[in-house]
């Protein structure tokens, strides 16, 4: 139990030094085509194209479960099973965008100024 204790207090230390990675400055090698973008540019770069993943995704699960509702005609299980399907859509898109905003909360709060909102 103490073994977990101390591995669980190492993974958490850990994960709050991560954002203090993204202030390290990137200076590519001479003659090469790579960006001179700050880390925190590239990586929120990163994180708003993997938003838009989750958007497009979401509205497939929104309209694949509306299908499945529609179709399910009466059916109990299937109406159930419809339902599941667009709250797990819809959780994933509140845990995503929860995601984004912890992001933007650290990034501020450890002092990197954006301009995104």
């Amino acid at each position: 139990m103490k073994r977990k204790i101390k591995m669980l207090g190492r993974i958490g230390a850990g994960a709050l030094l991560i954002p203090f990675a993204a202030l390290a400055q990137f200076q590519p090698p001479a003659g090469t085509n790579l960006p001179v973008a700050p880390i925190f540019e590239i990586i929120r770069n990163v994180m708003m194209w993997m938003l838009g993943l989750l958007g497009f995704f979401a509205v497939i699960g929104f309209v694949i479960s509306g299908i499945m509702y529609l179709v399910a005609a009466g059916d109990e299980d299937s109406q159930k099973k419809a339902k599941k399907a667009m709250y797990y859509s819809i959780t994933g898109v509140i845990v995503g965008l929860i995601g984004l905003v912890v992001i933007f909360a650290v990034n501020n709060l450890v002092g990197v100024k954006t301009n995104q909102f």
